[in-house]
């Protein structure tokens, strides 16, 4: 069976005769006066690209604020490391020093305060250090007891010459620790001291001492090293001085950091 010819639909616009039915004419006067209907597929790929465009245009100015902020905070982090760094190696440096000069102001840790500036202020010029030196002859006489002690690693004789010393407060008083050289090598030796009770180290002053100053020693040479002392007036006024009647000073040698020839050498920690 034969099928109808296609006629396009333009042929028939201008093919078009009287002949032709009512409903033919209105169907083809619809059809030119209504566009045609887009492909609903390129219609939505295109939304989409102008949304993706659109998008992107507004989150490319929040990308640089986000990157800006971010090595901001990463460059303050790495200032903040550094100084914490920087802090701690000069804090462990400067911690030895400043734990002494801290420990003999205000006789923290047993350490004896250094004389004369403990009792007065060294800027009053009222302030006369010989004051500080006058005894107390209304007051009981304080016991002090001498101990000494070396490092395993050094081969020295440390001994105090006397026991002990009765001294009033505000009398001075001297003492001396005797220091043998056993070995047959030139060794050099730095002591430390305290005083107990731990109490008593802001009263205890000290004029002349031999601590923390490089004692160097021939081979079999003995040596006498004097302590010039005094115990302040003030004690008696402190509560919590009363009922000590005994007062022990310690020294320790160690082995300084060097060799026979004077060169800087680590020693084993004991």
């Amino acid at each position: 069976m034969n099928s109808l010819p296609r006629i396009p639909l333009r042929s028939l616009q201008a093919s078009t005769s009287l002949w032709a039915c009512t409903s033919c004419r209105r169907s083809l006067a619809r059809a030119t006066q209504s566009p045609l209907r887009a492909d609903p597929r390129h219609t939505r790929r295109a939304v989409s690209n102008s949304s993706a465009s659109k998008q992107q245009q507004a989150m490319a100015p929040s990308m640089e604020r986000m990157r800006a902020y971010y090595k901001y905070k990463n460059r303050t982090t790495m200032f903040y490391t550094l100084s914490i760094i920087l802090g701690t190696v000069a804090f462990s440096y400067g911690s030895v020093p400043m734990y002494k000069m801290i420990c003999q102001t205000t006789g923290w840790g047993g350490q004896p305060i250094r004389a004369p500036g403990h009792g007065g202020s060294s800027s009053d010029q009222d302030f006369d250090p010989a004051s500080r030196v006058i005894p107390v002859t209304d007051a009981r006489r304080i016991r002090v007891t001498f101990n000494a002690s070396v490092s395993d690693i050094l081969p020295w004789k440390f001994v105090p010459q006397q026991r002990e010393v009765r001294v009033l407060p505000g009398e001075t008083a001297l003492a001396f620790y005797t220091a043998t050289n056993r070995s047959d090598s030139d060794i050099i030796g730095v002591a430390t001291y305290s005083v107990t009770p731990a109490q008593v180290a802001p009263y205890f002053s000290k004029i002349q001492c031999f601590c923390f100053e490089e004692q160097r020693l021939n081979a079999g040479e003995t040596v006498d090293m004097p302590v010039f002392f005094y115990l302040d007036p003030d004690m008696l006024n402190d509560l919590n001085m009363r009922g000590i009647n005994e007062v022990t000073l310690s020294y320790t040698f160690f082995k300084a950091k060097y060799d026979n020839n004077g060169n800087f050498k680590s020693f084993p920690a004991t």
